[in-house]
């Protein structure tokens, strides 16, 4: 009796599409398919990239096959030369095709490096669509928290955390940087990552030329709460963009001054989306040169004067008490359990403490440096005191 096939006809008929399904995955990647000029270029030089590498890699594959299939031990009408060492014609094509394709690359590359420089400014917001000389780029101020992203507006006059919104067709100018550790600030559909790090600034120049809702994050592990460190992006039309402004200082649960900034600072997983009025305008610069705290020396100040030569003898005792701990946040170390200090403000430091209820002035005569022996110059003692030699007799 012949076998009954027909019931298994059907799922056969499922195989290719089943097969297909991996592919049709990939269809709505958002690196590829971007929102932003300078994401789309970037993307493009992916493809061009990848095709310039697939003219050596596919002819390699056919053409392994195609040997392992001709000269196979079975075929005996193969050409069996066990002897054949060398062909200089095909010397010539293994070498010159890799070494042209690499020449391309190179040059690609060398040209996309410097046009897509994060830190150029954009000369055009889309294909034919130069930036004209009176457009001024939005500027939006970074800074990567644990874990959480704050973004300060400072021509708006407001801050938004884990919420970016931006108009379309307007070049975007991100200043960033990075509260504690290193972490990568990554708009796939806007522009390409670059990195936020403490005490340092970064940037980013990009432009959206579409309208719509996306998804930031961060692209280098940070830590505990990582994970959770995404932000949501909007691309708004200029009127939406104003209305958004409006309704942010609106629904804005305070000010983001320097306390507030540091309550903030504390670590903190899966944070929603919040909004301040913005009114230090010195607060980003703050953050980079790591003095948010009141009193605390800014690196540029102390660079300053590490260049001019130090503060010599008198800078000894300007110094105050470290408390932050990564965990429980900011003044809950033990001082007496640690000895972490910090540089005090050079014009604030005669009347600094610790921060801590229980902390006591510091003596402006260690500061000031009054009663100590000048630098190079050893105070007279008994011990050091030049000996007096005895009249001869």
């Amino acid at each position: 009796m012949p076998a009954d096939h027909s019931r298994f006809s059907a799922p056969m008929r499922l195989l290719p599409l089943l097969a297909a399904t991996p592919l049709l995955s990939g269809c709505g990647m958002v690196v590829l398919d971007p929102a932003g000029d300078v994401a789309r270029q970037q993307g493009n030089l992916i493809v061009l990239s990848t095709a310039l590498m697939l003219l050596i890699i596919v002819p390699v594959m056919a053409l392994t096959i195609f040997f392992a299939w001709k000269y196979r031990a079975s075929n005996r009408d193969a050409t069996y030369k066990p002897d054949w060492d060398h062909s200089t014609q095909l010397e010539l094509v293994i070498w010159s095709a890799p070494l042209l394709i690499i020449i391309c690359l190179g040059a690609v590359t060398w040209v996309a490096t410097h046009l897509l420089d994060p830190y150029r400014p954009l000369a055009r917001t889309g294909p034919g669509k130069p930036v004209a000389a009176e457009v001024k780029p939005l500027d939006v101020q970074v800074v990567a928290l644990d874990w959480k992203w704050l973004f300060i507006y400072p021509e708006q006059g407001v801050a938004t955390v884990n919420e970016l919104a931006v108009p379309v067709d307007r070049p975007l100018r991100f200043r960033i940087s990075s509260s504690s550790v290193m972490n990568s600030f990554y708009v796939p559909a806007l522009a390409g990552q670059i990195y936020a790090m403490p005490g340092m600034e970064t940037k980013l120049h990009g432009v959206f030329d579409k309208t719509g809702e996306f998804t930031g994050f961060s692209a280098n592990y940070s830590g505990w709460g990582f994970s959770n460190m995404r932000f949501g992006v909007r691309s708004l039309s200029p009127a939406e963009f104003d209305q958004w402004v409006v309704a942010t200082r609106a629904s804005a649960e305070g000010d983001l001054d320097r306390n507030a900034y540091l309550k903030l600072e504390t670590p903190s997983q899966k944070e929603p989306v919040r909004r301040f009025v913005a009114s230090d305008p010195q607060l980003f610069d703050a953050v980079v040169n790591m003095c948010v705290e009141p009193g605390k020396m800014c690196m540029h100040d102390m660079m300053s004067l590490d260049a001019a030569g130090g503060a010599g003898i008198a800078g000894i005792g300007n110094v105050r008490q470290v408390t932050y701990d990564k965990f429980a946040a900011r003044g809950t170390v033990d001082a007496a359990r640690w000895s972490m200090r910090y540089v005090a403000a050079w014009c604030s430091a005669p009347v600094m403490s610790n921060d801590r209820p229980d902390a006591k002035p510091v003596s402006p005569e260690k500061l000031k440096g009054e009663g100590l022996p000048l630098p190079g110059k050893p105070a007279r003692t008994a011990l050091n005191a030049p000996a007096v030699t005895p009249p001869l007799s």
